[in-house]
């Protein structure tokens, strides 16, 4: 989930917005407008009053002194103020009070003065010495408490996009002409477009979970949209699946007496179990994702609880630390599924029939401690992948920011799915002989001659007999699995959103 400024150009928009383009084409109104749709004829308006009325009347193509979806979406459109269908359904949902499936007057003018009041409480809150101008040196000191940190450089090319006399400052009436039609509400929101997406699932289970805003929480959009991030990581985990298992294999197997490469793995797989043994163990990770999610976003909010004080925003810190507790605590409970996953992908055909019997077997065999198998270095490997998914991502955003914002702060989609899956793919690196390691560990038992070693004793083992390389066995095809795994869970989280009825940010 990614917000994205609806940018206007520097003539959209109240006062900077070619009032003649309404008045020469569509509206015989005047500044002062006659009273339509039952205003009082004795009641004078403001300028802004008129201005919004004239707006009201340019958009209203038939005339019926109503507005529907359709347009809105292209009256606004056509004048750049919004860029897409979704923001216009954000701005239709909110202003429909009465939930009709149109806008009259009386609700378009509402929506415009109550989201004016808004964003008016967004300025102040900016506005740190109260001149009634933004500078940049506020807007660093804001997203700090927000836990973005950028330069005083990136700050003034935020300011650029939104000054419109050149000033390097932003006075109230032109932050107003640039977020009027933007459905935002308060600064918090307005940065929201960098932050990592919950729809993008490249099949780790380590990532820091997202922030949601208040209303989010509120209206039901946060679970809408994990439940969307939810379908998206399984459609895209079943797509990959054939790349995961061979990663597993090529990490039990792949030592140097036995060696494993990318095409004989496939064909080995192939040779014992069928196409379908491709997919083995993929069941079991698919199924794993909704008890994870849920206990991740609760633990997350708990853990955000004890590190900060009511009302104190979350920083970068904080985040970092709440997010790596929040994974361990769910990664404890599910952590019996990790193993089971990794029995059924490295097993023989007939070996388990599902889940539930390769958890029986488990449990007579070995005992209850078997499903912890593994369990330390996958809880070590938390801390490096997280910090550094987060770090290189705070890093290439501000490379961003440096070098290739020019009118806009926005960096696209494009933009920001390639951080994320360059950023998760660097914690993968950091933290893949831990994987490793935790992997044989799971598997061990089913090696017949493998001795039960430890962490430490397994570490020790892997280096003597297969050097440093052998730390990194698998990591080729768990690599090659990144930007497919990409690709489709956005592409299908975008779809769940609007399935789901996700308001765009």
């Amino acid at each position: 989930m990614c917000f994205v400024f609806g940018a206007p150009e520097k003539d959209a928009v109240l006062g900077l917005f070619p009032l003649d383009v309404w008045w020469g084409q569509r509206s015989p109104w005047s500044i002062t407008l006659p009273p339509p749709w039952g205003w009082g004829t004795a009641r004078e308006l403001s300028l802004m009053d008129s201005l919004y009325g004239d707006l009201f009347w340019y958009l209203d193509y038939n005339e019926d002194g109503t507005l529907d979806i359709s347009e809105l979406q292209e009256g606004l459109e056509d004048v750049g103020v919004i860029h897409s269908l979704e923001e216009a359904k954000k701005i239709f949902t909110t202003g429909d009070v009465n939930k009709d499936g149109k806008l009259d007057f009386e609700e378009f003018m509402k929506y415009l003065k109550d989201h004016e009041k808004k964003m008016k409480l967004a300025f102040k809150s900016l506005d740190k010495n109260n001149d009634g101008k933004i500078e940049a040196s506020e807007i660093v000191q804001s997203l700090q408490t927000l836990g973005l940190t950028i330069s005083e450089k990136q700050a003034e090319l935020i300011l650029q996009s939104i000054d419109a006399d050149g000033t390097m400052t932003v006075d109230w009436n032109e932050w107003r002409d640039y977020f009027l039609f933007n459905p935002v509400t308060d600064i918090e929101e307005i940065i929201r477009f960098w932050k990592h997406s919950t729809g993008i699932d490249i099949g780790d289970s380590l990532t820091i979970p997202d922030e949601f805003t208040e209303d989010e929480k509120k209206s039901g959009q946060w679970w809408r949209q994990l439940l969307a991030g939810g379908i998206a990581g399984a459609v895209s985990r079943t797509s990959t699946a054939p790349l995961d298992r061979l990663k597993i294999m090529m990490q039990v197997h792949g030592s140097k007496s036995d060696k494993m490469n990318i095409f004989g793995g496939f064909r080995q797989m192939v040779k014992e179990g069928g196409i379908r043994s491709l997919w083995r163990g993929n069941g079991t990770n698919v199924i794993k994702i909704a008890p994870e999610t849920a206990v991740k976003f609760w633990a997350y909010e708990q853990y955000k609880k004890l590190l900060t004080e009511e009302g104190q925003k979350v920083g970068t810190f904080e985040r970092f630390i709440s997010g790596s507790m929040a994974g361990a605590t769910a990664q404890t409970f599910i952590y019996p599924m990790e193993v089971m996953k990794t029995r059924l992908a490295v097993g023989k055909t007939g070996q388990y029939s599902g889940i539930y019997d390769c958890a029986k077997k488990i449990l007579k065999h070995e005992g209850l401690g078997a499903f912890y198998k593994g369990y330390v270095p996958n809880l070590l490997g938390i801390i490096p992948y997280a910090g550094i998914d987060l770090a290189v991502y705070e890093l290439l955003k501000s490379y961003w920011l440096d070098n290739f914002a020019k009118d806009s702060v926005n960096p696209g989609v494009m933009v920001l799915l390639g951080c994320g899956a360059l950023s998760s793919t660097c914690g993968q690196l950091a933290s893949y002989p831990l994987a490793l390691v935790r992997t044989r560990m799971q598997a061990q038992a089913m090696l017949e001659g493998s001795p039960q070693l430890n962490m430490v004793g397994l570490f020790r083992r892997i280096i003597s007999k297969e050097g440093i390389p052998g730390l990194y066995r698998g990591i080729t095809p768990n690599f090659m699995k990144v930007l497919p795994a990409v690709g489709i869970s956005y592409v299908v989280y975008e779809n769940m959103k609007q399935t789901l009825g996700v308001t765009q940010k």
